[in-house]
């Protein structure tokens, strides 16, 4: 399996993400680690091992970025402005670093991108999709929580938890928001019987 490590420089969070990549072909998967998880935490939790076959048989590309999680909404020593401000620089390092390094990679300018996650990844797997339908077309959100004021214990009123919060904003959108989404992007939520489901949907 090709394996290799990427560092990707952000100006919004002002230093060089690191990204594993696998895969020599395929559809591009961007997994987000669950919450405050690194780049490596899908390989060290035999997550490549499980997608080896599609990885090695050339249906998938898998890129995997660390979290800024422990900057922004699991940072409990930050108030929700600063906890915003910090996700939306993750949000931008996503969007408009990641996403072009993916697509160079996979030299195809406009293809869509798949995301997964679990847990908190899980919930940014929906978040980024909801929200950048015209990047991703599909979302396996893995036992995420998508009510992000009782992931970080309030927030109400502030407008970045309320635009990363879907749990809020879906039940508002109309028009053309609507049906970008409605056209481009399909989400799949799954949620176990375990312990720590009772906050999943």
């Amino acid at each position: 399996m090709r394996r290799r490590l990427e560092k990707i420089y952000s100006p919004a969070i002002e230093r060089d993400m690191e990204v594993l990549a696998y895969g020599h072909y395929g559809v591009p998967v961007l997994a987000f680690p669950s919450g405050g998880g690194q780049f490596h935490d899908f390989e060290d939790n035999g997550m490549v091992n499980a997608l080896a076959p599609l990885i090695e048989g050339g249906k998938i590309k898998l890129y995997c970025p660390p979290s800024l999680d422990n900057d922004s909404w699991l940072n409990g020593g930050a108030d929700v402005y600063w906890k915003g401000v910090n996700h939306n620089k993750y949000q931008d390092f996503i969007v408009n670093n990641l996403v072009p390094a993916i697509r160079v990679d996979c030299q195809t300018p406009d293809i869509p991108i798949t995301l997964t996650g679990c847990s908190l990844g899980g919930y940014h797997a929906a978040n980024f999709a909801l929200k950048f339908p015209q990047l991703f077309n599909y979302a396996l959100c893995m036992s995420g929580r998508y009510d992000l004021e009782t992931v970080i214990g309030g927030g109400y009123g502030n407008m970045d938890v309320y635009y990363n919060n879907p749990l809020a904003y879906v039940a508002n959108l109309h028009g053309e928001a609507l049906d970008q989404i409605r056209q481009h992007t399909f989400i799949t939520l799954v949620c176990g019987q375990g312990a720590w489901e009772d906050k999943c949907l």
